[in-house]
C-alpha cells in the first residue's frame, strides 16, 4: 500500500472514530432491537446527535449464535446483554464486515468468551494497518473503554464465501459474501437465502453515512448490483434504518448520479473547487435530508477517480 495513501486514510479515519465515540451510551429511544425473523436479530444504533457505533444483528442457530459486526467495545458489551435477554447459547463467531473500527474493535470483548472473528481474505491488510493504528490510538484516546484490551484479528479468513448452517431442516442458514471492493477493499455482507435479508454493514447505508475515503466508486456500483441480484426482502444496513430492497437502489443511485454529474461537469471544464461549490444532486437531499454539498470528500473521491487524480478524500 502506498505509504501517503495509508497516512491519508489512517488520519481520516482517527478522525472519524473520534467523532463515533463521543456519545458511549445507547438513547433507548433511538437505539432499538428488532426480531427479522425468528432467531434473527438487528440493533439499530443511535445516529443522532452522534453516533455511538454501527448497526449490528446477531442470529441464533440451533447450538450457538453468531454476531454481525463487533462494533465498539462498549457497544459489544451491550449487544451481549441483549442477546442473553433471548439465549444462553454460545457466542461462536463474529463477523467483522470490515475492519473500520465501529465494526471490529469490539473483537475482544467476544473473544473473551470463547468466540472467533470472522472477516474477508481481501480485509486483511486493512486490519493489519488502519484498523491495528486506530485501535492503538484509541487505547490512548479512551482508556477507560480500550485501555484494557488487546487489538483483536479475526482468527478465519475467508476469500469469497463462507456458510454456516444448521443440519437439517428447518434450521438457520448464513452466508458471508464478498462481492468486492466497496465501502473498503475488503467488506464483505451476510446474507440468509431462506428469510431473503440481508446485512450489509457499510457496503451498504441508509442515508448520509458514506465514507468513500478507501472506496473503488466503480467497483462500489457493481457491489451494489450485486447485492441487489440477491432480490432481498430486508436490507439491515451497516448505519441507518431497516428497509427493504429500496435502500440498495438508494444507495447505487446516489453513486451513479454523483458520477455522473461530477463527469459532466469536469467535461464542462470545472474545476474540483467550482464543482464543491455549484454541484445539485436533489435525489440525495430527498433520501437523506443533507444536501449533497455537504459530503465533501465523497465529491473529492469521485473527482479523483474520474481524472485519475488518486481518487481518494484528502
Amino acid at each position: 500500500m502506498n505509504q501517503l495513501f495509508s497516512r491519508r486514510i489512517f488520519v481520516a479515519m482517527c478522525l472519524f472514530v473520534t467523532v463515533v465515540v463521543e456519545c458511549a451510551v445507547a438513547d433507548p429511544e433511538k437505539t432499538t432491537v428488532t426480531e427479522l425473523a425468528p432467531g434473527v436479530f438487528f440493533r439499530k444504533t443511535q445516529t443522532e446527535p452522534e453516533f455511538i457505533g454501527c448497526n449490528q444483528g446477531w442470529v441464533v442457530f440451533r447450538d450457538y449464535v453468531l454476531v454481525i459486526d463487533a462494533n465498539f467495545p462498549n457497544q459489544a458489551e451491550e449487544v451481549i446483554k441483549l442477546i442473553r435477554k433471548h439465549t444462553d447459547k454460545p457466542i461462536r463467531y463474529v463477523f467483522d464486515t470490515h475492519h473500520h473500527g465501529d465494526h471490529a474493535d469490539g473483537n475482544g470483548i467476544f473473544t473473551k468468551l470463547g468466540a472467533a472473528a470472522i472477516a474477508s481474505e481481501r480485509s486483511r491488510i486493512g486490519f493489519e494497518t488502519i484498523a491495528f493504528e486506530g485501535f492503538e490510538k484509541m487505547k490512548t484516546d479512551k482508556p477507560e473503554e480500550y485501555g484494557e484490551l488487546d487489538f483483536e484479528y479475526p482468527s478465519v479468513w475467508f476469500p469469497q464465501k463462507i456458510v454456516f448452517e444448521d443440519a437439517g431442516e428447518g434450521g438457520q442458514r448464513v452466508e458471508l459474501i464478498y462481492f468486492g471492493h466497496g465501502h473498503t477493499v475488503g467488506d464483505a455482507v451476510a446474507w440468509l437465502p431462506k428469510q431473503r435479508i440481508l446485512f450489509t454493514g457499510d457496503a451498504c447505508v441508509n442515508g448520509p453515512f458514506n465514507y468513500m475515503g478507501e472506496s473503488n466508486p466503480q467497483s462500489w456500483i457493481a457491489v451494489l448490483n450485486a447485492m441487489h441480484e440477491l432480490d432481498p426482502k430486508v436490507v439491515a444496513p451497516g448505519h441507518g434504518e431497516l428497509g427493504g430492497r429500496e435502500v440498495v437502489e438508494n444507495q447505487r443511485r446516489y453513486f451513479s448520479e454523483l458520477r455522473a454529474t461530477v463527469k459532466k461537469m469536469i467535461d464542462n471544464g470545472a474545476s474540483l473547487e467550482r464543482i464543491k461549490e455549484k454541484i445539485d444532486i436533489p435525489f440525495f437531499k430527498e433520501w437523506t435530508g443533507v444536501d449533497v454539498k455537504e459530503r465533501v470528500g465523497n465529491i473529492e473521491v469521485m473527482y479523483g477517480d474520474l481524472t485519475g487524480d488518486g481518487g481518494q478524500a484528502q
